[in-house]
């Protein structure tokens, strides 16, 4: 397969080069090495696709939305039996095991373009009945451009999640990848254009920083979404707000999970491997911080050492049998391992793993950190490496008020066979996605984002397509108008 694409950026439904922009080389985690060049966007760049973006989105709003939601269910079938090549490339942008991407990337991505597709139609307003001879209704309306700042740990995923609520609304999207990631929107957009949505509704531009400060910026833009940390979601969200755009931020997490006494452990252990090891670590709800009742402390820890020590394979990401890639870049490396000393430094005993392994890839093991205090830095500040901390406690009013502590809060789960302790616990919880006897579950179909510095709006289900149009009312009087004088 070949990993380089046509040219860095896919602009009105082709690719497009410019080399005078800053080099960007794409880097193979599993290997260390350059596997594409691309190049960020110039100006003229990000000017091409504006203009392409604002002409195609009157084309695409006008057209009929169950038209509109045909080409997106196209395009999701289209997705489905590409499913292979796409999941190899995502393997290649972000090192995650092909085991994983085969079943959790283009497929999740092509779920986003076929339910959206489904609701293309369903995006209305309502009447609204007020005296004998006048009443109301209200129309949803496209926004119109709106920019996408996608992460590097899901690119196809995060290109879909944003488009197609977008699209499905009569938008047009301006999607930027990561850096890091940037080969897997080209052919996200590329397969939109296939499916029959006009060139220029789905335009895919690389860069950096100042490409989304430029994006972000530009007064055409009505929204922008983000998925990020939280000091780059304030920084994105302020230059927005400057300009009243519409905004949905996805953020960071430092999520809790609170594993009660009378839990199955076997199914907390695996919820808690979900939530710290799935595309090693690097996933923004992990439930980080472990919260284990002090009657069942031991057991835990000896059962997830002896289920790392069995069950993870760690090698080359396209073997089928490997379970456990890299980290995204070597970057993303030391600030995992620069954690697993401070956890030393601070005193957490080290229960497993915490090395980083030969070779030329960006490979650390799975970690597991006991014995973890509160103001623990390995405990208060996200990691975004295979890294978890578990921490003890007594009672559920002391637990909750600890998992709380934090300025974060995009997901928290519980542990427990009490069904009535479980619900009193996420109502608790200052967490925008919660999970009972389970973790890191992401359908399209539910609302997924966090509250507090976690972020703001949701993506995916109904919620989104609101974060993606707006209303307008009308009132409407079938007799006189009349005045007081």
């Amino acid at each position: 397969m070949d990993i380089q694409p046509k040219a860095s950026h896919f602009i009105d439904g082709e690719y497009v080069e410019d080399t005078a922009g800053e080099a960007l080389d794409v880097i193979y985690p599993a290997t260390g090495e350059v596997v594409a060049k691309l190049h960020s966007a110039t100006p003229a760049i990000i000017e091409k696709a504006m203009v392409a973006a604002e002409k195609a989105q009157k084309i695409w709003a006008a057209m009929e939305p169950k038209e509109r939601g045909r080409i997106l269910r196209k395009a999701a079938d289209i997705m489905r039996e590409r499913n292979h090549d796409l999941s190899v490339l995502e393997t290649y942008d972000t090192g995650k095991p092909y085991q994983e991407t085969s079943i959790a990337d283009a497929t999740s991505g092509a779920d986003a373009l076929e339910y959206y597709g489904g609701l293309a139609a369903a995006v209305t307003g309502e009447y609204v009945p007020l005296d004998n001879d006048t009443f109301a209704y209200t129309v949803r309306q496209p926004l119109g451009i709106c920019v996408g700042l996608g992460a590097w740990n899901y690119p196809t995923q995060i290109a879909c999640w944003k488009s197609a609520p977008a699209l499905a609304c009569g938008n047009a999207m301006v999607f930027k990848p990561s850096e890091t990631t940037p080969l897997c929107a080209l052919k996200v957009a590329e397969i939109l254009i296939e499916a029959g949505a006009p060139k220029g509704v789905m335009n895919v531009v690389q860069g950096f920083g100042n490409v989304g400060a430029a994006l972000t910026t530009d007064p055409r833009v009505a929204k922008v979404s983000l998925t990020g940390s939280a000091p780059t979601g304030k920084k994105v969200y302020a230059a927005a707000a400057a300009q009243m755009k519409h905004v949905t931020m996805e953020l960071g997490g430092k999520s809790p999970l609170i594993i009660f006494d009378d839990a199955d452990i076997e199914s907390a252990i695996s919820g808690a491997i979900n939530g710290n090891f799935y595309s090693s670590g690097q996933v923004c709800s992990n439930c980080t911080r472990v919260f284990v009742q002090k009657g069942i402390k031991d057991k835990f820890l000896s059962r997830m050492k002896e289920r790392l020590e069995s069950g993870v394979i760690i090698g080359d990401p396209m073997n089928e049998e490997t379970n456990f890639g890299p980290m995204v870049s070597e970057n993303q490396l030391n600030i995992a391992m620069s954690y697993v000393e401070i956890g030393k430094e601070e005193g957490a005993t080290l229960s497993h793993g915490g090395k980083q392994l030969d070779g030329n890839g960006f490979f650390m093991e799975p970690t597991v950190f006991s014995d973890v205090k509160d103001e623990m830095r390995i405990a208060k500040e996200e990691i975004f490496g295979p890294v978890m901390s578990v921490l003890d406690f007594d009672t559920e009013e002391e637990v909750l008020e600890r998992a709380n502590a934090t300025e974060l809060g995009l997901a928290a789960g519980v542990y427990t066979s009490d069904i009535n302790r479980a619900h009193r616990v996420v109502k608790a919880f200052e967490a925008g996605t919660c999970y009972i006897n389970t973790y890191n579950l992401a359908p399209v179909e539910a609302p997924f984002g966090g509250v507090k510095d976690s972020g703001i709006g949701r993506e995916n289900s109904k919620e989104a397509l609101n974060h993606y149009s707006e209303v307008k009312t009308v009132y409407v009087a079938m007799g006189a108008t009349e005045a007081a004088f």
